[in-house]
């Protein structure tokens, strides 16, 4: 879903949600990529560590407008999200994809009808052990993410809510 408020807009009308905790910023700095500058949906969670194998699998899952939260650990050793990836994300309706961690290929990624924010870009590509976990509590930066909390992108930034929002 695109059409949503600009996310300063969202921030200004459900201001006491900060202080609750319910509405978070994610820190200020990431990428953005891909044919849609702005995304929103529900989370899905992948915890990972330079290993995109559940990754690689959940891209090919139907993605019914939810975005994915991975969390990489910040590494940007290797790249955990790509071209082919991306592309599948956006073939299965995804929303979007933000990667706590790097991607690559990111001509490829801004050709594919999907959002993309990334702490950092790497050539290297992940290993694939297999290793990781899906639909849990992660941490991107101070940020807690749980699957079914709301995810807001546009350029002024990333927001996380418990709730859905409106302005």
């Amino acid at each position: 879903m695109s059409g949503f408020p600009p996310t300063p807009d969202l921030c200004d009308a459900n201001e006491a949600l900060f202080d609750s905790g319910d509405l978070q910023v994610l820190a200020p700095g990431w990428l953005s990529f891909g044919a849609r500058e702005r995304f929103c949906g529900t989370a899905r969670t992948i915890k990972l560590f330079e290993d995109n194998s559940l990754l690689a699998q959940a891209v090919k899952e139907a993605g019914e407008g939810q975005v994915l939260v991975v969390d990489a650990g910040g590494s940007t050793r290797c790249a955990v999200l790509g071209g082919n990836l991306a592309r599948n994300a956006a073939d299965n309706g995804w929303a979007g994809v933000v990667v706590f961690g790097a991607v690559r290929d990111v001509d490829e990624i801004d050709a594919c009808a999907i959002g993309v924010r990334a702490r950092a870009v790497s050539p290297r590509r992940s290993i694939k052990r297999g290793e990781g976990q899906r639909d849990l509590v992660v941490f991107v930066g101070d940020a807690r993410i749980s699957r079914g909390d709301w995810v807001y992108a546009d350029r002024d930034g990333v927001l996380v809510c418990t709730r859905r929002l409106h302005a």
